[in-house]
């Protein structure tokens, strides 16, 4: 089984709508160019007892995590603070951060302030930052990075290319494949019963559907299946079986997600 990856992508600015998220997109696709999968993600502002409930949580859960954002040393950044408080922590100068804070700046530019860049959490490790040498930090496989694409972006391809070489899966070892389903019982409710049990025979595909609207008027129900090319094959013909012996008419899907006669 695969490990179980999630997101945190941080600030009031994108819950505000002053600033578009420009993590979530990327990180899935770091991860389904490896084979993997995002499971979740979640939006936060900058609470502190908020992030720190998150990060608990989701530490006790033994997820992978990739947060975005809220690790500068501004007073609105609470990030840093708030994983602290999730661990049972204090913040300290990290003393391989400061190595690489004097790597970035003189003697004379490494003000206090900036000492504050590189104060993390008691026991975590840094994690690189290629992009300037500011790094961001690492605990309990919780990877925290700055709000900057172009840092962060790079930040946890490293890391899963470090720590998690072991979870990749070939790419052409699965496949997805769907039909587009059309008519008066092309909708999601009257197809549980095939749905359940396609589930059922096939523990190891990922089945979806997904509704289509046009105005207030259905205009299609995709439905399909994902995984081992042969396991894939099979379940939809066992679909389509179902779905014409319904009178339900139907097309492929093809791979772009349009549709084909």
């Amino acid at each position: 089984m695969s490990r179980t990856f999630g997101a945190v992508i941080i600030g009031d600015e994108i819950l505000s709508g002053k600033r578009q998220d420009k993590h979530f997109a990327k990180i899935a696709e770091l991860l389904a160019a490896r084979g993997l999968r995002l499971s979740w993600v979640d939006y936060l502002g900058d609470d502190r007892a908020r992030l720190a409930a998150t990060f608990k949580r989701s530490m006790a859960a033994g997820d992978v995590v990739f947060s975005c954002g809220g690790i500068g040393n501004t007073p609105d950044d609470q990030t840093r603070q708030a994983v602290a408080e999730a661990l049972g922590v204090g913040l300290a100068l990290h003393p391989a951060g400061f190595e690489e804070l004097k790597v970035r700046f003189s003697s004379d530019e490494i003000t206090p302030e900036r000492k504050l860049l590189v104060t993390f959490p008691e026991g975590c490790d840094i994690l690189p930052n290629p992009f300037n040498r500011i790094p961001g930090f690492m605990v309990r496989e919780h990877y925290f990075t700055p709000g900057f694409p172009q840092m962060a972006h790079p930040m946890i391809e490293w890391a899963l290319d470090t720590f998690y070489r072991a979870e990749f899966r070939p790419q052409q070892a699965r496949i997805e494949k769907a039909f587009l389903l059309t008519g008066p019982n092309a909708y999601e409710s009257a197809l549980l019963g095939l749905m359940e049990r396609i589930v059922a025979e096939y523990p190891d595909l990922r089945l979806f559907s997904l509704p289509s609207l046009q105005g207030q008027e259905r205009r299609h129900l995709e439905l399909g299946v994902e995984g081992a090319p042969e396991q894939v094959e099979q379940a939809m013909v066992d679909i389509r079986r179902e779905i014409e012996q319904r009178g339900i008419t139907w097309r492929w899907r093809d791979q772009a997600g349009s549709d084909s006669l």
